[in-house]
């Protein structure tokens, strides 16, 4: 892992050798959410979660460099405080998609990886994974993880997104719906939780993000469907280690006694 000494800066300020780097992590950052605001910069185990997440992607043995995308000075501030490159970006972005790319316009980077600022448990390994999958496959533009799913309250919560892939490993649909269904009397596959996190090679990132939304995109409510919707593919990768998205004060207070637990000899 390269480290720059960068302030908090725009896109269009970035340091060259930033720019430069090959795997560049990006992780979304809003201030505002309706469930939990000011999530990233909620506390646990005494520092702020964009801290955590930060810290998880920096150790990635894979990515050279870990930038946050912010459109909130609040953020941005403590970012640089602990020593982290905060970048401020538009406030009207839609998605955190969108913001993705407007760091990533500015940057030289072969792959770009979309950490979400809301996972603070997510593993180095993870984010490695993703980005081991465009490295080994030229042809594949965008990749993410899956993980067998073990708990029978994921398959039917909503909040667990699911994915159905083929014989090669790529995503056939992702649903918040408990899929597939299984017939009376058949053998039942195995079910698959996706977890959020996507590396792309830069180019496709742009083109992703200037098309419009799509109709399956909008009523499922996830970003990756706008790219099985327009024909691209999605290659995944099977983990074996969870994470959890923040979304509800639920969350947030399993994530605090998952960090806050004392480490097992």
């Amino acid at each position: 892992m390269v480290r720059f000494a960068v302030p908090v800066v725009f896109p269009s300020e970035l340091a060259p050798s930033l720019r430069s780097a090959k795997v560049v992590a990006i992780i979304p950052a809003r201030y505002e959410s309706t469930r939990l605001p000011g999530k990233p910069l909620l506390p646990i185990d005494g520092r702020p979660m964009i801290a955590h997440v930060h810290e998880r992607a920096t150790a990635a043995r894979l990515v050279d460099h870990v930038i946050v995308a912010t459109d909130d000075r609040r953020i941005a501030d403590v970012v640089d405080g602990f020593g982290g490159v905060a970048v401020m970006t538009a406030a009207a972005h839609a998605t955190g998609t969108d913001r993705l790319a407007e760091v990533a316009s500015h940057l030289n980077a072969e792959i770009v990886v979309n950490v979400q600022g809301d996972e603070p448990v997510i593993m180095p390994e993870s984010i490695d994974a993703a980005v081991r999958l465009l490295l080994d496959r030229p042809a594949d533009q965008i990749s993410t993880l899956r993980r067998a799913i073990d708990r029978p309250e994921d398959f039917t919560t909503p909040s667990v997104v699911k994915v159905a892939v083929d014989r090669d490993g790529y995503a056939l649909y992702f649903t918040r719906a408990p899929i597939p269904f299984t017939r009376p009397g058949s053998l039942q596959p195995t079910l698959w939780k996706h977890l959020g996190l996507y590396a792309y090679r830069r180019e496709f990132l742009m083109h992703l993000a200037a098309l419009a939304p799509t109709p399956l995109e909008i009523s499922e409510g996830l970003e990756q469907l706008r790219a099985l919707e327009h024909g691209f593919r999605i290659r995944t990768a099977e983990t074996t280690v969870d994470t959890i998205g923040v979304d509800t004060p639920e969350d947030l207070e399993r994530v605090r006694r998952l960090v806050g637990a004392p480490a097992r000899s």
